[in-house]
């Protein structure tokens, strides 16, 4: 049986890092740190999440700032939310919802964030950073798959990884934070041929195909280390992910459950992010390793 990449386990470790962290230091910052979500329109996913993030900075002592506006809204309605979230002085990460209803656009929307409160790593600043190397945000679920790895002791240096998946949301920072891992990186599309043939070759698979069960045992290498991102919900009932788990944990040498793999490290990642930049504004020590280990 695959060793179970548990991320609830991980995320619970890494909120009680931060709680105490930020418990040590609000005295000395004279507040809380503080995360904006603004959600746009009635996407009943979407609100689910958003109120799974409030519950998680309720826990651990981050002040939280709703914004909800109705589906309708103009761009420019929008994007005066957004600059008046930059000017809060309270307001040290700001997440912009995704996905937008129809006829906005995420990418001028994601620009207007301020890049020291980009709580999601996507400002084009960061995603630019990721790729130097540089300090930053990083984008959640990447940095969270991350986490996954190595706090099970799979070290990608030197290892073959592959990411079915390209979007900037996913499957691009992905390929560089396993590349900076020193992994050598695949990554693979709808539009791959003999998708298989590249599957087969990795140690380290990460599918975020937005597909349900697309990735079965004629993908995996006996082996490798799977990493389901996707989530969906079954015509019948209950949850799966882009893979088929049961034909894959007696493969692999290691599977992220769905659910209770990536989703609760991808939360905890966006904490991590607020509280980071909350430090960075305040002038406070932290090492990001001793946060999320």
């Amino acid at each position: 049986m695959a060793l179970r990449l548990d991320g609830k386990v991980l995320a619970r470790d890494v909120e009680r890092r931060l709680q105490t962290l930020i418990e040590r230091r609000q005295a000395e910052a004279g507040r809380p740190p503080g995360l904006a979500v603004l959600r746009v329109g009635d996407d009943p996913a979407s609100a689910v999440y958003v109120a799974n993030k409030e519950k998680a900075c309720a826990r651990i002592g981050v002040a939280s700032f709703g914004d909800h506006l109705p589906g309708d809204t103009p761009p420019s309605e929008v994007l005066q939310t957004i600059e008046r979230l930059n000017a809060n002085p309270e307001v040290d990460g700001i997440l912009l919802q995704l996905p937008l209803p129809a006829g906005l656009d995420e990418g001028p929307l994601l620009m207007a964030i301020d890049p020291e409160k980009d709580a999601d790593g996507l400002h084009t600043l960061n995603l630019g950073r990721l790729l130097k190397g540089e300090p930053g945000p990083r984008s959640c679920t990447p940095a969270g798959v991350m986490a996954l790895l190595r706090s099970n002791g799979i070290d990608p240096a030197g290892k073959r990884a592959v990411v079915i998946g390209r979007s900037i949301l996913v499957g691009q920072p992905m390929a560089l934070m396993l590349q900076a891992a020193n992994a050598t990186v695949t990554i693979a599309h709808s539009r791959t041929a003999d998708l298989a043939a590249h599957t087969r070759d990795a140690d380290i698979l990460v599918v975020a195909a937005g597909r349900p069960e697309f990735i079965g045992a004629e993908h995996v290498r006996p082996g490798a280390a799977v990493v389901d991102v996707g989530i969906h919900r079954k015509p019948e009932g209950g949850l799966c992910g882009d893979v088929r788990a049961a034909e894959i944990e007696s493969i692999a040498a290691a599977l992220s459950p769905v659910p209770g793999g990536v989703g609760p490290m991808t939360v905890t990642m966006l904490l991590v992010n607020a509280v980071v930049a909350w430090c960075r504004r305040h002038n406070l020590d932290h090492d990001l390793d001793d946060l999320v280990p």
